[in-house]
């Protein structure tokens, strides 16, 4: 799904690392490709379903293709493959480059304004319609597509429906309840004029240390196949009776392929399974999708087996759509092609020729991406075959979607009814998804639900924030800066408890630190994540921190009050600590804009009576360790705290004895005080990779290896070949790292005023910029300027540099899930040798810049 973050040179390098270290260089990726196609031709039949598309080709509008297609000039038909961002094109550029859609990433509003009125958005949806429609010389008009990241009902929209997220979904196992999910959120973009909604994701997470881990369903592929064609259904409408109806978008199946499946929870990282796996489990979703007619599919910015999906041909062309039958487009994702080796943001015919129909491009510079395409579809590198292929499955979406006959946004049924943004039906429908996706994880002493007529203290963090219930994706990308002002109509959880207490002659007092003057009969705790989204969201451990809570729980039981905890959270995550601290222990992960929802649960009639059970089930393993991750049902060896689909009712009288604490030891294992990463030869996990500025890259497993602009070679300092020299030779950016697929814990020599050391020889001093890096995933990593302590050194002498780990920390580097400790920068020309690369700690280092 698209966001705002833009891949800058650290991040794109990096991205390229995880794949070299999973066997993806330029020559290994080929080799890939080849083993694909090789296993396409030795794969039984049955492995990929044959899927039977609800929503069928209809000659009409073959024929229309057919004749657009003889109609349209080679710059039109390639303005039909750019998509760019809201904020980087205009009403004019849609006209001039013929572009064929665009997108608003998280966070983004007409004007830059976050309280943009749904008429802001409607007047811009007419100035890109109507700019597309445009016949000025003589050009074919082809109505524009607006896409929107709409994950949990229309959530860049002040007063919209925010649903729970998909997590908290899973728990409910209702698919007919997602299907009015899906219609009600419909319903709320074909008000602001936008014709196509990125959802549903049908990713099958399988290691929870992952970000979008509550973008999920649940770890099992039934439970995602069940809910696929559903919310398809609710999005688009039913085929043969209200399909993309003026009530109705167009759906998007993501993120293609096993975007779950990627190792250590990584995000754009590399799904290392079987393709059987790869179908039994992370295919499971789409087969149902598109058999109820998904449209459209993303591509996933993760990989298969090292080869990136933007690029790989196997998975897009001959399964998607020619085994699955898939005829509809394949949109990228954030400028995802960019990291297909020997691609860049503006010029990757890999993608297109693997099978990708529209480049996602959200920079500037997107008008670069269509000139290259152009001239290489002139040169013959893209055939006019696949161009054409491309065309015509973007104009088969946009005809059944009735964007040729439907007129501008304003005109249409819908079209600013702001009524229908946050409507009662909608919130009810939302409310009730609340409910039903509550999971009771402890109930000691039956302590829930709770008599509404009682004296309540509601306490914690969590209490009265609509933006931490709802989560990322809200309002915001990461769905942080909110405050409850801007869920309109919303209601918190300390509300929803408040009104109904109040209603049974109870009462409900608000104290987040949880102080108070009169003693309550209960409190209620909520506490839990922040909000965060993909990549800001990856963690090392499954584990919930936070002292201060821990204490108000302790504090409050050892009052004598009954302790009720509400747990916000995107994943499963070990809290034995916090649930021993608690008589009952609910999560009720990320409920969106309806706090209500979990007051009907919690609370019962004054009378005593049940207003509603608990219905939810768990959609993932909990864990019994922080370590323990991945973690699904059906591993060889399954000891979860709380098993897949664990749930309490009220009937049920099970008393939860005391969980082992001592299990959070695993994650604080005594560290020594210096951690060696390349000491006279490369160690282990580590791996030596160089790359170039085209995302090509090399491991170095010789003495010697060139790539690009940058040579590596061995050198003698105490003993054979223990130095490494690198030479930049400044024709181009290239980076030099030390990485691994798997994440370091560096934590405690962060907590110890550690660095970052290396031991260097300036053979000949910088012309340009030298950054030193260090990379934990997609938007986490950060760079530090080390020109200054290069030139300053003399030519042929050995020294020290060291940068605190709290420099890299500040640019938002989290030192418990390293992939990559150091990163050597430059595109100017310079010659080092370096030796003995560790972490140490209480390390002397200079004073981070400001």
């Amino acid at each position: 799904m698209p966001n705002l973050y833009r891949p800058g040179a650290l991040a794109a390098c990096s991205l390229a690392v995880l794949a070299v270290l999973s066997g993806c260089d330029k020559k290994s990726n080929e080799a890939a490709d080849s083993t694909a196609n090789n296993s396409a031709a030795t794969t039984e039949a049955s492995l990929w379903p044959q899927v039977q598309s609800a929503v069928k080709k209809d000659p009409a509008i073959e024929a229309k293709i057919t004749e657009l297609l003889g109609q349209l000039t080679l710059e039109q038909k390639v303005g039909q493959l750019i998509q760019p961002e809201l904020r980087q094109v205009t009403p004019a550029d849609i006209t001039e480059y013929s572009v064929g859609s665009i997108l608003n990433g998280g966070g983004s509003f007409p004007g830059e304004n976050k309280h943009a009125k749904v008429e802001d958005w409607l007047a811009l949806a007419d100035g890109f319609y109507h700019a597309s429609m445009s016949t000025e010389g003589g050009r074919v008009p082809v109505p524009v597509m607006w896409g929107t990241d709409a994950v949990h009902g229309h959530n860049n929209i002040i007063g919209a429906t925010l649903f729970p997220h998909n997590i908290g979904l899973g728990a409910a196992r209702n698919p007919d309840l997602i299907r009015q999910i899906g219609a009600a959120t419909a319903a709320e973009i074909a008000v602001t004029g936008i014709d196509w909604s990125f959802a549903p994701t049908l990713a099958v997470v399988r290691d929870d240390r992952w970000g979008r881990t509550y973008e999920s369903y649940s770890e099992d592929p039934a439970v995602v196949k069940s809910y696929g064609g559903a919310m398809v259904e609710g999005l688009q409408g039913i085929a043969g009776k209200d399909l993309l109806s003026e009530h109705h978008v167009i759906a998007t199946a993501k993120h293609f392929l096993a975007d779950g499946g990627t190792e250590g929870g990584q995000d754009r990282g590399d799904a290392k399974i079987s393709e059987a796996d790869l179908v039994r489990i992370h295919n499971a979703g789409y087969e149902t999708a598109l058999a109820a007619g998904a449209q459209t599919v993303m591509a996933s910015f993760s990989s298969w087996q090292g080869t990136k999906m933007h690029g790989n041909k196997y998975l897009l062309t001959d399964q998607l759509k020619t085994q699955m039958g898939f005829d509809g487009l394949v949109v990228g994702d954030w400028a995802g092609h960019a990291f297909v080796p020997g691609c860049t943001p503006v010029s990757c015919p890999q993608s297109i020729n693997a099978g990708l129909d529209i480049f996602m491009a959200p920079d500037a510079n997107w008008k670069e991406l269509y000139h290259n395409t152009l001239a290489q579809v002139k040169s013959g590198e893209i055939s006019m075959a696949r161009l054409d292929d491309a065309v015509s499955r973007i104009l088969r979406v946009k005809l059944r979607a009735g964007l040729f006959e439907k007129g501008a946004p304003s005109t249409r049924e819908l079209a600013g009814k702001r009524e229908v943004i946050g409507s009662p039906e909608h919130r009810a429908v939302a409310r009730q998804a609340v409910r039903e996706s509550i999971v009771l994880l402890k109930n000691n002493g039956q302590t829930l639900p709770v008599n509404a007529s009682s004296k309540i203290l509601v306490a914690g963090d969590g209490a009265d924030n609509i933006g931490k219930q709802s989560g990322g994706w809200s309002i915001t990308w990461q769905g942080t800066g909110n405050v409850n002002a801007d869920f309109p109509g919303g209601t918190s959880i300390y509300q929803g408890i408040a009104d109904a207490a109040k209603a049974a002659g109870g009462s409900a007092v608000l104290s987040v630190d949880g102080s108070y003057s009169e003693k309550p009969d209960v409190a209620f705790v909520v506490f839990g994540e922040d909000p965060y989204a993909e990549m800001q969201g990856d963690v090392g451990a499954l584990i919930y921190k936070d002292e201060t809570n821990l204490a108000l729980l302790k504090k409050l039981k050892a009052d004598g009050i009954k302790v009720v905890s509400l747990f916000i959270t995107g994943r499963p995550l070990w809290a034995n600590n916090f649930i021993n601290a608690s008589d009952a222990f609910a999560v009720v992960w990320l409920p969106g804009s309806e706090g209500v929802g979990i007051a009907d649960v919690v609370l019962s009639k004054k009378d005593g009576s049940v207003n509603f059970d608990v219905k939810g089930k768990l959609p993932f393993s909990w864990p019994s360790s922080p370590t323990q991750s991945p973690l699904n049902v059906g591993d060889e060896d399954y000891q979860p705290q709380f098993a897949y689909d664990f749930g309490l009712t009220y009937s049920d009288k099970i008393e939860t004895g005391l969980l082992d604490e001592t299990a959070a030891q695993a994650i604080a294992t005594n560290t020594p005080d210096v951690a060696s990463i390349f000491n006279q030869r490369v160690l282990n996990p580590w791996a030596l990779v160089l790359l170039d500025h085209m995302n090509n890259m090399l491991p170095v497993t010789t003495s010697r290896g060139e790539l690009g602009a940058v040579i590596v070679s061995s050198e003698d300092k105490q003993v054979q070949e223990d130095t490494r020299r690198l030479q930049f030779d400044g024709s181009a950016k290239a980076t030099v790292t030390l990485g691994s697929t798997t994440r370091t814990d560096f934590s405690a020599y962060a907590e110890s005023k550690g660095a970052l050391i290396f031991d260097v020889k300036v053979n000949s001093k910088p012309n340009a910029d030298v950054n030193l890096g260090m990379y934990c995933g997609s938007d986490c990593g950060g760079e530090i300027a080390i020109t200054e302590q290069l030139n300053a050194a003399n030519p042929g002498e050995w020294i020290s540099v060291g940068i605190a780990l709290e420099c890299f920390a500040k640019k938002r580097v989290k030192m418990d899930m390293v992939l990559a400790p150091f990163m050597l920068s430059t595109a100017g020309s310079l010659d080092v040798s370096i030796y003995n690369v560790r972490i140490e700690k209480n390390a002397t280092a200079q004073a981070c810049a400001e």
